[in-house]
Parts: C-alpha cells; sequence; structure tokens
C-alpha cells in the first residue's frame, strides 16, 4: 500500500531524530534517477516482511505489551491557550520565567493507568525536571511566567491505549487553568529482536523520522518520513501482521545532478486494512518501534 504525501512540516531537530547507529543516508547523487511507480521495491517488502516476523511472538514484543510508551503529547496546554500571540511565542521558542517555588514529589513512584485495565508503577519526574523540559528557552522575547505547581493527573494516548497518568499541573500567571507536563518518563525499550538494514539507497529503504499521530480510529497513523532536495518526496508502504504494522519509508523520484545539502521532511498518512490496536509500529529500516515525536519538537518522546 503506497500512501500519498500531505503537507511540509517544520525541519527544527531533523538531523537528531534518525535512529542512532542505523548508518546515513545515501546523497542524492548517488541514488539511482527515476522512480519506481505504485509498487514497494522487493528489498524493502523483505526487509519489512523479516522485521514483521522477528517481532512477532518474540520477547522484546512481550516486553513492549508490558511497558508505559506514550503517544501522544507529553504537555497539554491551558484552557483557550493562547491569550495572545506573544505567549503563542514564548511557548513555541520554550521561554518561561519561574517565580514561584516548585515542590519536591510526594512519593518515590507514580501509577500509569489503563483505560483497558491493568496498571504499572514508575518513578515520578520531579517538578524541576519536568518544568526544565519545557523551559529551555533563555532569550529576551515574550516569555509564559510558572507561579507553582502541584502534582495532579492528564490522560494521553499510549502503546497500549489511552492512559491516566501523573503530571505535573503547573500555574500560569495570567491563565486560569493550569499547563500539564507528564510526570514520568517511558519504559525502557525492549533490546531489539533483529539489526538495523543495511545502508542502501534511499529508493529502496530509508528510516523513518517519527510518528505524529493514531486516527481516532486506529485506521490510518501519520508519521514524518524525509527526502532531499533531486527527488519528488517521501513514500510510506506498510505490511500489516497480526503483531505489527510494518512501515517502509523510502524517496521516489530520485534525479541525478548537482543537489544542496538540505535534509527536508513531508508528513505521510498511511491507511491501514484494519485498526491498529495492540499492534506494533515498526520502522523496516532501523528494525524498532516507530518513536513518537510531538509537531516540531525537538525530540520523540522515546528513542
Amino acid at each position: 500500500m503506497r500512501t500519498n504525501t500531505t503537507r511540509t512540516v517544520n525541519l527544527l531537530g531533523t538531523l537528531a531524530l534518525l535512529t542512532a547507529g542505523t548508518g546515513g543516508l545515501v546523497g542524492c547523487g548517488s541514488e539511482r534517477s527515476g522512480s519506481r511507480g505504485a509498487d514497494p521495491a522487493p528489498e524493502s517488502e523483505d526487509r519489512a516482511r523479516h522485521v514483521a516476523d522477528a517481532w512477532d511472538g518474540s520477547k522484546a514484543a512481550e516486553v513492549w505489551s508490558k511497558g508505559y510508551y506514550p503517544m501522544g503529547e507529553a504537555v497539554q496546554l491551558p484552557e483557550n491557550a493562547f491569550r495572545s500571540a506573544a505567549d503563542e511565542r514564548a511557548y513555541a521558542t520554550q521561554n518561561f520565567v519561574l517565580r514561584g517555588e516548585l515542590p519536591a514529589a510526594p512519593q518515590k513512584n507514580g501509577q500509569v493507568k489503563w483505560e483497558r485495565g491493568g496498571s504499572l508503577a514508575l518513578p515520578l519526574v520531579g517538578a524541576r525536571k519536568a518544568y526544565e523540559t519545557v523551559a529551555r528557552g533563555s532569550n529576551d522575547g515574550p516569555h509564559l511566567t510558572v507561579t507553582g505547581a502541584k502534582l495532579g493527573e492528564m490522560t494521553l494516548a499510549t502503546s497500549r491505549g489511552p492512559a491516566t497518568v501523573p503530571a505535573w499541573l503547573f500555574t500560569l500567571e495570567g491563565y486560569d487553568t493550569p499547563l500539564k507536563r507528564v510526570a514520568l518518563s517511558p519504559s525502557q525499550l525492549p533490546e531489539p529482536p533483529i539489526k538495523p538494514a543495511r545502508e542502501m539507497p534511499t529508493d529502496e529503504l530509508a528510516p523513518l523520522d517519527r510518528l505524529v499521530e493514531v486516527a481516532g480510529d486506529g485506521r490510518s497513523v501519520t508519521v514524518i518520513a524525509t527526502h532531499g532536495s533531486c527527488d519528488d518526496g517521501p513514500a510510506v508502504d506498510v505490511l500489516e501482521t497480526s503483531g505489527s504494522v510494518a512501515l517502509s519509508a523510502s524517496v521516489v523520484g530520485t534525479k541525478d545532478g548537482p543537489c544542496t545539502a538540505d535534509l527536508r521532511v513531508k508528513e505521510m498518512t498511511v491507511k491501514l486494512d484494519r485498526p491498529v490496536g495492540d499492534r506494533l509500529l515498526l520502522d523496516a529500516f532501523t528494525g524498532r518501534p516507530v518513536p513518537y515525536g510531538e509537531r516540531n519538537g525537538l525530540s520523540p518522546s522515546w528513542s
């Protein structure tokens, strides 16, 4: 199944998001020219099958099924945010000022509670550390002012469905409701049962950048794929099994000739034959789950 490209998104942080140790992308001057059309290359199809077979029923898949892996925004904004363009800019540039005390965590662990049943205890992230993940800016431009925080809860999507998790509720000057930030770190990823693919031309197979969204009905997923300046853009093929959804990214319409070295990104929406459910979303190139990453964020929530 071949997807169509949607809108181009911000390149912020893209170079840092490609999975370490998977090998570099082949420059456009060394890629084969032309497009392979609507059908995936045999090499990428075979690789997707190997990745799916390696994960389905594996120890790694069992570990994954018991862990906490967020698939939604770690930060939830106050109601009706933002009051002004200046506040919106302050949030986008992570420019915050702290005027108040941040409390210590009242206990060592917090509970993830899944809507479908089940829970998991994980160490709580302190208010100071949580604050620092959203307040990385330090410029003289517009800023948001935090005047305090307390421990509460929020709900977000995870690999096991919606879950209620502990969250720090930061009071913002001028807002009636808090900015919420998850107070837990994701579970450690299991060791993949298959190694990354060998380096190959990107018109055969390339690593995905990140997962952006799973549709509410689970019948499509949106990911960010990369491409260069001498091609027609990225494509993503999908192989569905009972235990996983393996995604194979590539570049179509590659051309020979002088090319700029910039790396470009596009959101791709992949339609599925049936809802994702509890199945793993896998990157055929890396052999790992596709990490969720917030739109325009600096890094995935886990990697």
